[in-house]
């Protein structure tokens, strides 16, 4: 899957990346195309424009701009030559491709009863780069296992866009679901069943997955979180369920069913403080029932992924990685 992501450029854009050097495009994280406007690239935090000789500036007029000919064609590729079969991703504002590749769009909205029914004249694109970085999870796990119980502790990971809480998810589904032999014996792998709404979790192509999520491990792809948990408690038996970027009533309402069917939970939400979730109105029930038992907030860094882990119930802090020693508070959580 490495850099399988440049096919989905238009041949002009596709030969300016792929000169970038190959350290770069290895971190690179997110693309964006806007017609009439300066090719822009994100690695590491870091915003460069690209030159037409496919160097890197910080000057917009010494940067390639696409025009409506690129636009048109990236369009094309990204939808498979059939836009009128994504209306439902149109409406939403994203389009997700095999690989977990997201594609954020912007244009003229359509409207339709007060509220969005699809976009036309798309000009801008945001093309979010899916990576797997397996044993990602590594230091996060041992604070999630409840070994008396056998069992994974209820948890919600939380951090701005773009700070690697899917990449987290999915190395957490994937360990949790193979089990592993340990100093302390073996960790028998359980039954995981992910929820991927945008298909970014797993990446499945036809229903397959296209990361390793881990061998006991079932997928709902393009599914509604909230409809996809019920269905999984209904009908697949996961001991684990995990879901990415909950938020809404429904969504509080099936974590709260499987919580209590006796399924542990992993989800995601977007937030900078578990502070912030509370006032939410589909979070902060959950918040205030005490419903998680851990919480872990995310961080970029340049090292890589920073984070802290709470012991949610008691309102404390059981792990601050390395590069976030110093900057590290007791507060934040509700």
């Amino acid at each position: 899957m490495a850099k399988d992501w440049l096919q989905l450029f238009p041949e002009r854009i596709r030969v300016l990346l792929g000169g970038l050097p190959a350290a770069l495009l290895d971190k690179l994280e997110e693309v964006r195309v806007r017609e009439g406007r300066p090719l822009e690239i994100n690695y590491s935090g870091k915003y460069h424009f690209v030159g037409a000789g496919g160097s890197l500036t910080q000057f917009p007029g010494e940067a390639y701009k696409p025009d409506r000919e690129d636009a048109h064609r990236l369009l094309d590729l990204i939808s498979n030559h059939s836009l009128y079969t994504m209306e439902e991703e149109l409406r939403k504002g994203f389009i997700t491709i095999p690989g977990g590749h997201r594609i954020g769009l912007c244009g003229r909205t359509v409207l339709s009863g007060g509220g969005v029914e699809h976009l036309r004249d798309i000009t801008g694109f945001n093309v979010r780069i899916a990576r797997e970085v397996q044993g990602v999870a590594d230091r996060v796990l041992p604070y999630l296992l409840d070994r008396g119980r056998q069992r994974i502790m209820h948890t919600l990971v939380l951090s701005p866009p773009q700070h690697g809480k899917t990449t987290l998810l999915r190395d957490l589904a994937r360990q949790i679901s193979a089990g592993a032999r340990t100093r302390e014996g073996v960790r028998p792998g359980l039954k995981v069943g992910i929820v991927d709404e945008r298909s970014e979790i797993a990446g499945s192509r036809r229903g397959i997955p296209a990361f390793d999520v881990g061998p006991r491990t079932d997928v709902l792809d393009g599914c509604p979180k909230a409809e996809g948990m019920m269905m999984m408690i209904r009908s697949l038996s996961p001991e684990v369920l995990v879901a990415d970027e909950i938020g809404r009533t429904e969504d509080a309402e099936a974590v709260t069913e499987a919580l209590h069917a006796g399924i542990s939970v992993i989800a995601s939400a977007h937030g900078k403080e578990v502070s912030e979730l509370a006032r939410r109105p589909g979070l902060g029930g959950l918040l205030e029932q005490q419903m998680f038992e851990r919480y872990v907030i995310l961080h970029r860094a340049e090292s890589g992924m920073s984070f802290r882990i709470l012991d949610a119930q008691k309102r404390a802090m059981l792990l601050v990685s390395p590069d976030m020693q110093a900057g590290a508070g007791g507060g934040g959580h509700a």
